[in-house]
């Protein structure tokens, strides 16, 4: 396959494109600024992409999009993460459709964040859109593909769970702190944490490509949530570590904001692979302590 991928230099998108390659695909890596061999330039915020290295594409993975953890959410910085998400998705859903012939398949990437703060309540993709920014952000960025899937593109939306690797994202800025013993809870420790592996990430992309019965809304967490407790001991005894502290609900509210605290740290989500599951789908790493050695065991930083 003649695959594009956005994001391609971020955590998921370069473990994605090692795959692909290995695999034998033809990887065609979309980046902003002057393009090299073998990549295609954009800007999303001058609505521009080229087009002639698109030409010939069986397939897209998109996976751009400021990170939402970057830094606190001040009114500018959710307009930032809101823009580079919603508006290059619908750029490149446009562009696609242009194509002749169109790609088979867009996997645009999504979040879990679409559910909202749902307590213990069971999640899977025929659950409702949840409220706040995170829930609202998802929506928009899900519905920006409508192009590609009205030119008879198949869009999957990766509802994706936190993913774990010590290269990068939360596992990784929480490692130096449990390996110095300083690790705890979030708050009561109650709240569902829906996770999966680096490699089950990959692996679900790939999947998603090559099946045509996927499409819509695919959960890409683990089939066996935690509860942040749950998580914390884990992640300590891993690492061999005690991990006796808590931090409490007012604090986090305090270091990140209230709104970001209560949806990114305080957060319930028990969400479940449901679309996954039925398609077969072999998960590498269903539990979460065989994930986390994984993770450990990974090369690059961290």
């Amino acid at each position: 396959m003649r695959v594009l991928v956005s994001g391609s230099h971020g955590l998921i998108g370069s473990a994605l494109v090692e795959t692909l390659s290995g695999a034998g695909h033809d990887v065609v890596r979309l980046v902003r600024g002057q393009p090299g061999p073998g990549e295609a330039s954009w800007d999303p915020a001058a609505g521009r992409i080229d087009l002639a290295p698109l030409e010939g594409l069986d397939a897209a993975v998109h996976l751009a999009g400021v990170p939402l953890g970057e830094r606190r959410w001040t009114e500018e910085q959710k307009a930032r993460i809101q823009d580079s998400r919603v508006d290059s998705t619908r750029l490149l859903a446009e562009t696609l459709a242009r194509l002749e012939p169109v790609p088979a398949v867009l996997v645009s990437g999504s979040a879990v964040g679409y559910y909202g703060d749902r307590g213990d309540e069971v999640l899977d993709e025929g659950s409702p859109p949840g409220s706040g920014f995170l829930a609202g952000l998802c929506a928009a960025w899900e519905g920006a593909t409508l192009a590609a899937e009205e030119a008879g593109t198949r869009v999957v939306h990766l509802r994706t769970g936190i993913v774990q690797s010590r290269r990068g994202g939360a596992l990784a800025k929480q490692l130096p702190l449990f390996r110095l013993g300083l690790g705890g809870r979030l708050g009561h420790g109650r709240q569902w944490l829906s996770w999966i592996s680096l490699a089950d990430e990959v692996g679900v992309i790939m999947h998603a490509l090559a099946d045509p019965g996927l499409s819509g809304a695919v959960n890409s967490t683990s089939p066996r949530p935690v509860t942040n407790a749950e998580y914390t001991r884990t992640l300590a005894r891993v690492l061999g570590r005690p991990a006796l502290l808590a931090v409490p609900a007012p604090a986090l509210s305090l270091a990140l904001g209230q709104e970001m605290a209560a949806e990114m740290a305080l957060v319930s989500q028990r969400v479940l692979p449901r679309k996954l599951e039925a398609a077969g789908y072999p998960f590498r790493h269903p539990d979460l302590e065989a994930a986390l050695r994984a993770a450990l065991s990974e090369g690059g930083p961290g």
